[in-house]
């Protein structure tokens, strides 16, 4: 059987019990039918992974009590993804694969042409949780509520370069690389493209590294893995 890996909220160390939520006594206890004494990996995002054993198991509860920590905390690369949200199955998909593959913060941002204005934060939150639990992962990206592209843009810091994916570019990598290491971001524009009054803005900011992701048009959730993808594999911990 593969591993069960659970992310609570509470501090982990030798012979702290964790309680279970409702629903992660349901999971734990009624779908994946484990009883008192079952070895559970548990994690929080600060405290690295833990194996914790099944010391209480009721319906709508259950205990956990760390026995050992089995991996450090790992943080990913200071690198944030900014998206424009579209369809809810295709943003759930592109939190998920953020999540999966190294984001350290989910910002969607409202532009121009945003197909979708409105996200539940809590759910996308929900669905990040899920990816660190399934990946292996011991740390959740935040996700962020919806926020406008041209306010975020106004205090952007300094010191943080944006990996901008630019439709209009063939080719445009090098930049990317000479830019070298730091505070990252990528940002991927909403089906319909960015609107030329937030081109113009992009290209003005010293921080923003206008790249291409290949020859053809890619679909928002398509770009956001081939963007992080691509970063990661020239910057990130993909080269560590």
């Amino acid at each position: 059987m593969s591993e069960i890996r659970l992310f609570v909220d509470a501090p982990l160390q030798v012979g702290t019990d964790v309680a279970l939520t409702e629903a992660q006594a349901h999971y734990l206890f009624g779908v994946m039918r484990q009883g008192m004494g079952a070895p559970v990996t548990l994690f929080n995002g600060r405290d690295g992974a833990w194996r914790a054993e099944v010391t209480r198991a009721a319906k709508r509860g259950g205990t956990l009590t760390c026995v050992q920590q089995t991996a450090p905390l790992r943080l990913p690369p200071d690198l944030w993804l900014l998206f424009a949200p579209i369809k809810k199955a295709r943003t759930d998909f592109i939190v998920e694969k953020a999540a999966e593959m190294g984001a350290s913060r989910i910002i969607p941002v409202n532009t121009r042409f945003t197909n979708s204005e409105r996200i539940r934060q809590d759910r996308l939150q929900a669905h990040a949780v899920e990816a660190a639990e399934q990946c292996g992962g011991t740390f959740v990206p935040e996700v962020t509520d919806i926020q406008q592209l041209d306010r975020l843009l106004a205090d952007w810091p300094v010191d943080r370069r944006i990996m901008w994916c630019d439709e209009s570019l063939t080719g445009a990598r090098a930049g990317l690389q000479a830019a070298g290491h730091g505070p990252w971001a990528i940002l991927i524009g909403p089906e319909g493209g960015f609107a030329e009054a937030e081109q113009a803005r992009l290209r003005a900011m010293a921080q923003v590294i206008p790249v291409s992701l290949g020859p053809r048009i890619l679909r928002a959730d398509t770009a956001a893995v081939a963007a992080m993808a691509l970063w990661q594999a020239t910057l990130g911990d993909w080269t560590t």
